[in-house]
């Protein structure tokens, strides 16, 4: 299943939940630099999904701060939820 997820680096935590223009938003701690807060981002939405790394995989947007990613299709409803917390 492909989601947008939109990523905010710097910031204090990693912390998954809400959205920006129908996105997912994801706050990672990494700079955006060197892929570093998209990698961060991949871990993050990974761990908050509770499935293994692996199982989530960037479509698009590297060097953007809106991405697509692939997510596995049983991680719908956590996903639905994540996107409907404040």
């Amino acid at each position: 299943m492909r989601v947008t997820i939109r990523v905010r680096p710097g910031a204090r935590k990693p912390e998954v939940g809400g959205t920006h223009d129908g996105a997912l938003v994801v706050k990672v701690a990494a700079v955006p630099e060197g892929g570093r807060a998209t990698q961060a981002a991949l871990v993050a939405l990974a761990e908050a999904l509770g499935v293994p790394r692996r199982d989530v995989t960037l479509v698009t947007g590297m060097t953007s701060r809106t991405k697509i990613v692939e997510i596995p299709e049983e991680s719908a409803p956590v996903y639905e939820a994540l996107t409907h917390l404040p």
